[in-house]
């Protein structure tokens, strides 16, 4: 762990000798300042994490020197130390951006007490802030993978539409990741420094949802308790996110497009309105447009939730994005099961691109963590591969050959594949049959229509009778 660095400033000497002593006996990394110019040269040369400085000094006083170090080094943790005649000039300071102060003549403990205090509360922004850059680099648009022209498509209208404080629907299949598009929506707005609250509007009972999006006061219902905060007061000031808004009850719409057009929500058990401010995304896998046609939805509500409609493509329509995902799900699954040698040869690729993936994205990262975790050898085999996979007949890579001018036997190149397939598997017919993409029984009766044998092979493998 990497020493904290503190530096003391005070025009006493013999106070400005016992603090460093004191502190270096504590474990810290400590120099000493006589005042406040020789401080702001020693920080820029060696930066420091915390300042300790009197307040009343000759020339620069400890609140100018407060004020530059904000300016300058905004990181600074700043501790001021006062007589008790002047802690009024500390808590203005205070206010300047001081974190806090302590009263002469200092106690130690009370001093360390503060210090490691406010060390915590840098290395907790610091926390904070890497915090951030990794929500920054996860939720970015450029780490929803796929260079298919309808997902750069949607992708485009997603990051202008980030910008704005309009309401977002997203429609698409289970597992095309609505979800993440929705974070990268938020992240990548003016609200991203506040919540992004989910709420999956089928996953929770029609009875509790109202509950949990606008909250209750104690007593409202049987087993209300206690006073409740629901969703959409949590988010306030960030965006909600309505999973599966589809499966919203009529009832709740009425209350949520009072919410849009209003920005205030009555909670369960109270007459008085409360002001809120949040951003709607709300999500689908459902026909909303067939469901108001059929009264399942009111019209109102939609066309205030689709003012931006993003419609996420299914994976079979961007085949060309498999190989990528299959990559970077490969990555993340074998550092993820610690399996750091196992290799995905590029010859198997082909299996992946020729399923259609009705889970879409979901599924096929669900397919590559469990191949990882169930492989057996550091080479995944064919084998390897879910039986559903192993299934799907990859479209053959074009082979080529010159048409003969006296003409050629169709029967003759269906007896030639049939003898190199039985060959490629030594003559196993099931191996055979599904390369052959035809059944074992088909293959045994092409094997006798040809007169197709060979010596010495196993019972089970021998053409029937």
């Amino acid at each position: 762990m990497i020493q904290k660095r503190i530096l003391v400033v005070d025009d006493d000497e013999s106070l400005r000798w016992v603090t460093q002593a004191q502190l270096q006996q504590a474990g810290y990394q400590v120099d000493a300042s006589a005042s406040g110019d020789d401080a702001l040269d020693r920080i820029h040369d060696a930066p420091a994490d915390l300042v300790i400085t009197d307040l009343m000094m000759p020339g620069m006083s400890g609140v100018e020197l407060l004020k530059k170090i904000r300016t300058d080094y905004p990181e600074v943790i700043v501790i001021l130390v006062t007589a008790f005649g002047t802690v009024e000039n500390a808590v203005e300071a205070m206010k300047a951006g001081a974190y806090d102060y302590i009263t002469k003549p200092v106690n130690i403990d009370e001093l360390l007490l503060i210090v490691r205090r406010g060390l915590e509360h840098l290395d907790l922004r610091e926390e904070v802030r890497n915090l951030r850059s990794s929500l920054d680099k996860k939720y970015g648009f450029e780490n929803i993978l796929g260079q298919s022209k309808t997902l750069l498509h949607v992708l485009d209208l997603a990051s202008r539409a980030a910008q704005a404080t309009s309401t977002v629907l997203i429609h698409g299949e289970t597992g095309t990741g609505k979800e993440l598009l929705a974070k990268a929506v938020h992240f990548n707005s003016r609200r991203k420094e506040k919540p992004f609250v989910t709420i999956n509007c089928g996953a929770i009972p029609k009875d509790l949802l109202e509950s949990e999006l606008f909250g209750h006061v104690k007593g409202s219902f049987t087993g209300a308790f206690a006073n409740k905060r629901g969703k959409i007061e949590t988010a306030d000031g960030g965006t909600l996110f309505l999973d599966e808004i589809g499966e919203m009850p009529m009832e709740l719409q009425v209350k949520l497009l009072r919410l849009i057009q209003q920005g205030e929500i009555e909670k369960l058990g109270v007459a008085s309105v409360t002001k809120v401010d949040v951003r709607i995304i709300a999500a689908t896998h459902r026909n909303l447009p067939a469901m108001v046609e059929d009264g399942a939805f009111r019209e109102d509500l939609y066309y205030r939730l689709a003012v931006i409609p993003l419609e996420l493509p299914p994976l079979r329509e961007r085949a060309d994005d498999v190989p990528e995902l299959v990559q970077d799900f490969f990555v993340k699954a074998k550092e993820k099961q610690g399996r750091s040698n196992l290799v995905l040869p590029a010859s198997l690729l082909p299996y992946f691109c020729a399923y259609r993936w009705p889970g879409n994205v979901r599924e096929l990262e669900n397919v590559i963590e469990r191949i990882v975790v169930l492989s057996r050898g550091d080479d995944i085999t064919l084998n390897d591969l879910p039986e559903f996979l192993r299934r799907e007949r990859p479209v053959a890579e074009e082979f080529h050959f010159d048409l003969p001018p006296q003409g050629i036997s169709l029967e003759g190149v269906e007896k030639e594949l049939i003898v190199r397939a039985l060959e490629k598997f030594t003559w196993n017919q099931t191996h055979a049959a599904q390369y052959l993409d035809i059944s074992r029984k088909t293959l045994i009766y092409r094997m006798e229509k040809f007169g197709l044998r060979k010596e010495q092979v196993g019972p089970e493998d021998q053409p029937a009778t």
